[in-house]
């Protein structure tokens, strides 16, 4: 598995399984930054999902979204920007033309945007330069019209419910099956 990076392990049915961190970022806008992407056997697919990705050996989620959240867009936060873990989920999805399984928590964080530098894929792995398109700010009722997949399923009411702030409850959002 060494194409998937070393954070990707068999699982006991031997699927590639990972922990992730992902994050929810918000503009002063109420815009989300999403990353679009396909996996290398349907480059005619693609998706939208919220950034992050794997935690590595010693790292706690929120070091990792930290982490995650720099390496992909270049957007520096420190980790007590984060709010939450506001959810949680499991995913089962084709990566690098494999069935793959992900354990996430997902945070949410606020920005200005006119502080940020310009977003940046400087840091991309390999892997995220194959499979990886672009990055955007979207606006929650246009993502709800976008002619393709969103992930985590239902991300736009999601969204809304985190705009006046976080309750303090950390939502299962289940298993989801992305193939």
């Amino acid at each position: 598995m060494a194409e998937l990076g070393p954070d990707w392990v068999p699982g006991p049915d031997g699927i590639p399984y990972r922990r992730a961190a992902r994050v929810i970022l918000l503009d002063e806008a109420d815009r989300v930054l999403l990353v679009r992407g396909h996996d290398v056997d349907q480059p005619e697919r693609s998706w939208w999902f919220t950034v992050g990705g794997g935690i590595d050996a010693g790292e706690t989620p929120r070091q990792a979204a930290v982490r995650e959240l720099r390496e992909e867009t270049g957007i520096a936060l420190v980790e007590g920007d984060l709010v939450g873990p506001v959810c949680t989920r499991q995913a089962l999805f084709d990566f690098f033309a494999r069935l793959c399984r992900q354990d996430e928590e997902i945070f949410v964080a606020r920005v200005d945007s006119a502080t940020l530098p310009p977003l940046s894929h400087d840091d991309w792995t390999d892997v995220e330069a194959d499979v990886l398109d672009e990055l955007r700010w979207w606006q929650v009722d246009a993502l709800e019209a976008v002619g393709i997949e969103v992930f985590p399923a239902g991300l736009p009411a999601l969204v809304r419910s985190l705009l006046p702030g976080w309750d303090g409850v950390t939502r299962n959002l289940g298993l989801a099956r992305e193939t």
